[in-house]
């Protein structure tokens, strides 16, 4: 198996995930803009890979990025957040998606987790109700205060 590979929404990953699932891997996912990395994202990172074997993180393309937080952003490109997070110990496999939200990536991977962060309560989290529906579990991680890519950008501004 290929660790830290990036995909596209592509026939990749459709094998990827019947590999996964025909070996019986416990497939947790989570998704994000992850534009500068800092301690909050790492810790949620570790705590969302304790939930199984294989950690899948979604990532918001750069176009999906300027869609949801506005043109200023994102500050690192896509190929560049996917090679920092595709390079953490606790993420298996990074998969870049076009769209605002990931429903469609949910409905292809079908995960047996669904993790996000405290910010969201469990019943808002997309694609919560095709993972309940398969069986599987959708969690929302502690929040961790005082770290935000927003706060970062905030401090970098001002000083």
């Amino acid at each position: 198996m290929l660790e830290h590979t990036v995909y596209k929404i592509d026939e990749r990953l459709n094998e990827l995930v019947h590999k996964l699932k025909s070996n019986n891997s416990k497939i947790v996912f989570t998704n994000g803009v992850f534009d500068i990395l800092h301690r909050g994202h790492v810790e949620y990172l570790n705590e969302a890979k304790a939930y199984g074997d294989i950690l899948i993180v979604g990532l918001n393309s750069d176009t999906s990025v300027k869609i949801i937080k506005g043109s200023s952003r994102p500050i690192n490109s896509e190929q560049d957040r996917a090679f920092v997070l595709s390079n953490l110990k606790a993420v298996d496999y990074v998969v870049i998606f076009e769209e605002d939200n990931p429903h469609n990536l949910i409905k292809l991977i079908v995960p047996d987790v669904l993790v996000k962060g405290g910010d969201w309560k469990p019943e808002n989290i997309i694609g919560s109700d095709i993972v309940q529906n398969n069986g599987g579990r959708v969690i929302s991680l502690q929040y961790v205060n005082n770290y935000s890519t927003t706060g970062i950008i905030k401090k970098i501004v001002e000083n």
